[in-house]
């Protein structure tokens, strides 16, 4: 007799501020993520994932969404998505989910605006363990977070630990019941009130020193001093996903539970900007990106470009969930299934609170633009754009030649302009000018017509 179909269980593993490069599925010589590169050779690693909103509060709406910052409302950090716009809960809840949320929030005004989140703000979720703002709640071995009831509650061990045996915790209560958790840590973020990155206890000196990625050899920011600490993190982050995934296959719930490893976006250590994201440039906005258990195993790796938009209508897919329409990103499942042959190839960011700034990246360009008339904390968008970056990432993967302006390559700008136009379009935004940057007469190179086409 066929075994009875389970539904699928649904986990995400949400880290903060992690660069791609801290895995070794993408070069880091350090052996920091074992547990990830093992676990996402044997599911799916989606090699080329970017977040669509380099800041976090943003990003979240994106991911708890389905639809661009402008879009949900959320356009920067301490402005919240419309309430009209259900989230990720809802849908599992209406379903007939459990759903839990345990660590950093990011998406309320309502409660004490910092830890305490009002029931109203949770975004449907049932199970609440979690602080708005984690980072001002919380330190290194100091976790903070409030209950349902809005109770305070000290979790103990070091803070990426804590959250996960948290989270560990209420899959183990949850085991006759289809659930949804949300898992979202505070590291590799700095701790913002020293403007440090708190490995654990040693990790700190194991890393020190020892690898350097060359965009920030070549452009160091805080690199020198912070890297050690930010390793260390990102090394403990690896042993806490792996425990937890070894939680989930000793309850025998693997083969029936999607678990989705990402983050919200990356870091380039004050080398682009004067702090540590809100730029378009690759160690800005590209993040990890992995798919495990249920349906994902055996997926390969994906080099198709996916963000964060992609995920709110993965998950639902594989949980059998119909897909609302309004959702502006797209399902994964039938890439994993090869069963989708017209996957987009570039994706579309937008930024906040440094400028009111708009990308595009495509499998081998960068092209960037800013509304130098607007502020990125008052506008959440613009109808006059100027041109700023343009980067061959196939001859320049770290960023270091800007190419915008240049006569031997204004007719790939003009081609890139008006991909982005059409992106900002389809995101809902009033379609914009993009004004040329004044032309540079150095440098020429010719573009052949095959690679306009890229």
């Amino acid at each position: 007799m066929p075994k009875p179909t389970c539904p699928t269980n649904v986990i995400v593993f949400f880290t903060d501020q992690q660069r791609h490069d801290s895995l070794g599925l993408h070069g880091n010589p350090l052996d920091l993520t074992p547990n990830l590169d093992r676990l996402a050779t044997e599911g799916t690693h989606l090699f080329n994932t970017f977040t669509n909103q380099p800041v976090c509060g943003p990003a979240r709406a994106c991911l708890q969404t389905g639809l661009y910052a402008t879009a949900n409302g959320a356009y920067r950090n301490g402005v919240l998505p419309d309430p009209s716009h259900k989230m990720l809960a809802h849908y599992f809840k209406e379903a007939g989910y459990q759903t839990g949320y345990i660590g950093k929030w990011h998406l309320a005004d309502r409660g004490d605006g910092v830890g305490y989140v009002h029931p109203d703000q949770r975004g449907g979720y049932d199970y609440w363990l979690a602080s708005n703002v984690l980072e001002f709640t919380s330190d290194a071995y100091r976790t903070d977070v409030f209950d349902n009831d809005g109770n305070r509650v000290r979790l103990p061990g070091y803070r990426v630990d804590a959250i996960t045996d948290a989270a560990i915790r209420y899959i183990d209560r949850q085991q006759s019941n289809p659930f949804f958790l949300f898992v979202s840590l505070i590291e590799p973020h700095f701790q913002n009130h020293r403007d440090d990155y708190p490995a654990p206890d040693v990790y700190r000196e194991r890393y020190q020193g020892r690898w350097t990625p060359p965009d920030l050899q070549a452009l160091g920011g805080t690199s020198a001093r912070d890297l050690g600490g930010y390793w260390g993190m990102c090394r403990r982050l690896d042993e806490a996903f792996g425990r937890l995934c070894e939680s989930v296959k000793s309850l025998d719930l693997w083969d029936n539970t999607a678990i989705l490893f990402t983050s919200d976006h990356a870091c380039h250590f004050k080398t682009r900007n004067g702090e540590y994201k809100r730029s378009c440039h690759e160690n800005s906005i590209r993040i990890p990106g992995a798919l495990v258990g249920g349906p994902f195993q055996n997926g390969g790796r994906l080099p198709q470009l996916t963000s964060l938009i992609d995920f709110p209508p993965t998950l639902l897919d594989a949980a059998g969930i119909p897909i609302p329409s309004t959702m502006q990103g797209r399902s994964l499942l039938p890439l994993v299934q090869r069963h989708d042959n017209n996957w987009p190839d570039d994706v579309f960011v937008q930024i906040s609170e440094s400028q009111v700034g708009r990308a595009i990246r495509t499998s081998r360009w960068k092209y960037g633009v800013t509304a130098p008339d607007k502020n990125g904390w008052k506008d959440m968008n613009s109808t006059h754009y100027v041109e700023e970056y343009l980067y061959d990432l196939y001859a320049d993967p770290y960023e270091l030649t800007n190419l915008v302006g240049y006569e031997s390559h204004r007719q790939l700008s003009g081609i890139l302009r008006k991909r982005l136009i059409a992106r900002m379009i389809a995101a809902g935004e009033p379609e914009p000018t993009i004004v040329a940057a004044p032309p540079i007469k150095s440098f020429q190179r010719r573009v052949e017509d095959d690679e306009l086409r890229k």
